[in-house]
C-alpha cells in the first residue's frame, strides 16, 4: 500500500488536470515514488495553484521559511515546480504533470541512468493509462497547429495569431530545450528519424525558469527565428495551445512520437480536432508528382491521384504546411479552410469550451 503522502498526491495531480492527470495504478506510485521523496511530495502536494512565495507557503504547512525556500528551490531544480521572480519576489507554482512535470524532467537533453529509469517509469504509466482509460474522443482542441505563414497563398487573411513571429516578437526571454517525447523516445531505445531534438521553445516566466533551472538555452530573437526555420525544413509541426493569446511554449512535434499527434491520429477526423485553419491548395502546371508531399505529410493526408496529382483528405491533414515548405517547385500554397473556427482567447475561454462540449454527444 502506498504510503498516504503519495496517495494523497494522486487527488493533487488529479486536481491539476492536463493529459496524464493521474491514476490510481501501481505504475502512477511507481513513478511518483521515484521522482519525488516523501517531503517533496508533502511540499507539493501543498502548492497552491497560483504563485506563492516562500513565506506563505511555509505557513500553510508550518515549515521554518528558510527551510522551506531550500526545499522549493531543489524541487525546482528537479523539475517538480516552477519557479520565477515576480515583482522582485521568488515564488513558486505546483504545476501538472503535462505539459509541466514530465517535459521539465528532459528539458537538459541529457541521457543519464537517472533520466533513462524516468523515461521508462513515465512510458510504462502511460501505456498503463491508456490500457485503462480506454480509446478517448475528442470534443474540443486543447492543441492548434500554427501554420507556416510563408506559404500561405496571397489574398488570405493572416491573423497575428497564426503566424509563429507573432510569439517571438512579443517576448524578452525565449528558451529552448530538448523535445519530451523525441528525447524520451531516444532514451528507450527508439528511433527518432533522424528529427532534429533540441527544439521545444518556451517564452516569458516559463523560458526564465528553463533556462535559470533545468539546462534550457537562451535564444535571440534572430537565433528563434532561425530554428524554426530548420524545424520546418525537417518537416515537422508547429504546435501549441488551443489560444491566441496564452502562448507561453511552442512545441515542434513528429508524426512518431509526439503525444499530442498520436492522440489525434487515432480520431475519426483528425483535421478537425488539430489544425491550423488553412488547407493545401495544388498548382498542377507547378506539380511534377515527384511525391515529396506525400512523404513529409504527418497526417498521411496526401495520396497520388488522377492525372498522376496529389490529393488531400481534409478530415486527415493538419493544414501545418509540411508539404509546402518540402516542394521542390513550390506547387502547394496554404488558402483558409472554410468553416473553420477562431480559437478560444485565452486560457479561461479555453476551460468554458471544453466543459461546453463534455456535455456534447459524441459525433
Amino acid at each position: 500500500m502506498p504510503a498516504q503522502v503519495y496517495r494523497d498526491l494522486l487527488n493533487v495531480m488529479q486536481a491539476r488536470r492536463g493529459p496524464y492527470a493521474g491514476m490510481d495504478i501501481p505504475e502512477f506510485y511507481d513513478l511518483v515514488e521515484f521522482l519525488f521523496t516523501p517531503e517533496e511530495a508533502a511540499i507539493n502536494n501543498a502548492l497552491p495553484p497560483k504563485p506563492a512565495a516562500a513565506d506563505h507557503i511555509a505557513r500553510t504547512i508550518g515549515r521554518n521559511e528558510a527551510e522551506m525556500a531550500r526545499a522549493l528551490d531543489e524541487m525546482a531544480d528537479k523539475g517538480l515546480c516552477a519557479t520565477f521572480v515576480s515583482n522582485g519576489v521568488r515564488v513558486y507554482r505546483g504545476v501538472p504533470f503535462v505539459p509541466g512535470i514530465f517535459e521539465y524532467q528532459f528539458m537538459s537533453g541529457r541521457a543519464t541512468p537517472r533520466e533513462r529509469r524516468i523515461a521508462e517509469l513515465i512510458h510504462a504509466y502511460q501505456e498503463a493509462f491508456n490500457a485503462a482509460a480506454g480509446e478517448t474522443r475528442i470534443k474540443f482542441p486543447t492543441a492548434r497547429v500554427i501554420p507556416v505563414d510563408r506559404t500561405i497563398q496571397a489574398g488570405n487573411t493572416i491573423h497575428t495569431y497564426d503566424q509563429v513571429a507573432t510569439y517571438i516578437d512579443k517576448y524578452d526571454t525565449i528558451g529552448v530545450g530538448a523535445c519530451y517525447c523525441r528525447h524520451t523516445a531516444s532514451l528507450r531505445g527508439q528511433d527518432t528519424h533522424g528529427m532534429p531534438v533540441d527544439v521545444c521553445m518556451w517564452f516569458g516566466k516559463g523560458a526564465e525558469y528553463a533556462i535559470e533551472r533545468l539546462g534550457g538555452r537562451r535564444l535571440s530573437k534572430d537565433e528563434a527565428k532561425k530554428l524554426l526555420d530548420a524545424t520546418e525544413e525537417a518537416g515537422l509541426v508547429h504546435m501549441s495551445r488551443n489560444t491566441t493569446d496564452d502562448i507561453d511554449f511552442l512545441c515542434n512535434c513528429d508524426r512518431w512520437h509526439c503525444g499530442v499527434v498520436s492522440a489525434v491520429l487515432k480520431q475519426p477526423k483528425p483535421g478537425w480536432v488539430f489544425n491550423s485553419g488553412f488547407q493545401p491548395t495544388l498548382d498542377p502546371e507547378r506539380c511534377t508528382a515527384c511525391e515529396t508531399c506525400l512523404g513529409r505529410c504527418p497526417a498521411t493526408a496526401l495520396t497520388m491521384g488522377e492525372a498522376n496529382l496529389p490529393q488531400v483528405n481534409l478530415e486527415r491533414c493538419f493544414g501545418c504546411a509540411a508539404c509546402a515548405t518540402g516542394c521542390p517547385e513550390e506547387a502547394i500554397r496554404m488558402t483558409a479552410k472554410p468553416g473553420f473556427p477562431t480559437p478560444p482567447k485565452d486560457i479561461a475561454q479555453l476551460a468554458v469550451a471544453l466543459k461546453a462540449s463534455a456535455s456534447q454527444p459524441v459525433e
